[in-house]
């Protein structure tokens, strides 16, 4: 029998979004987040925060529902739009990892003061263990209670990007500075920069140990075409250090946004 997730009906919308400026000088950008705060919550229950995927934002299904089951629990939610993504500013092909990893920290730090649970969905995954990893250099590990991680999409711009590219299209992202990769989520291919690739190589985390200071529960689609499932089962083996549950759907693939996927994450983090 499919799991179902809980039926949440007449819920009132999110609120307005609000902005953080991130950043200095030329590079200064306005983030967009969207934050629910729980009325007379259970102060035991952590918040929730969500890290989109590459070229998704925070109102997709997933961190739509993920919002209205918080909500449907009194439990506080914060997801927000990378620059480029959105609401946010900036253009997409101007970004990189860093950049993102830099506005997940400004947030985070400027509208949480409680432990959280992270929700990482593909390059959210990723984005996820590099503020693990930001908070740990900071003295901040309380900031996590735990991380849920969907189909992790960990150093995915060499990994799974840029090792994958054919010859011509390495010459092309040479060349051009970009190379305009097809997507089955999008009536048009996404620019892939040279500047991204790049950037990327310096937030790089499969080769040494990688550590989450907090539980990880990881769900990955066998199925899926984007991130394969072993991908995250060289991340299980990276995060030897701290403890981790690695659930495999056998039929699901990469987006995990079906309603017995939904309520696989419910439980996910109800059991955090």
């Amino acid at each position: 029998m499919k799991q179902q997730p809980e039926q949440i009906e007449n819920l009132p919308e999110a609120v307005h979004p609000q902005f953080l400026p991130v950043g200095d000088g030329e590079a200064r950008r306005q983030i967009a987040f969207l934050q629910r705060t729980a009325e007379h919550a259970d102060t035991r229950l952590p918040g929730l925060v969500w890290l989109g995927g590459f070229r998704s934002d925070m109102e997709s299904v997933k961190a739509s529902a993920l919002d209205q089951w918080a909500q449907s629990r009194n439990r506080s939610c914060l997801r927000f739009d990378y620059s480029g993504h959105g609401r946010s500013d900036g253009r997409f092909e101007d970004a990189t990892i860093g950049s993102w990893l830099d506005e997940s920290l400004a947030v985070i730090r400027a509208a949480t003061a409680e432990p959280q649970i992270l929700v990482g969905s593909s390059m959210g995954g990723w984005l996820a263990l590099l503020c693990a990893r930001a908070f740990a250099q900071m003295g901040e590990t309380w900031r996590l209670h735990g991380l849920v991680l969907i189909a992790p999409a960990v150093d995915f711009t060499e990994a799974l990007v840029f090792d994958r590219l054919s010859p011509e299209a390495r010459e092309e992202l040479e060349r051009d500075g970009v190379w305009m990769r097809p997507s089955a989520y999008s009536a048009g291919p996404y620019p892939i920069t040279r500047k991204l690739i790049e950037e990327g190589r310096r937030h790089l985390m499969f080769g040494d140990t990688i550590r989450s200071y907090c539980p990880v529960h990881i769900l990955h689609g066998m199925r899926d075409e984007d991130v394969p499932w072993r991908h995250s089962m060289t991340l299980v083996e990276h995060l030897a250090a701290d403890p981790v549950v690695l659930t495999l759907i056998k039929d699901g693939e990469h987006r995990l946004s079906r309603p017995e996927d939904l309520a696989r994450l419910q439980q996910a983090i109800e059991a955090m």
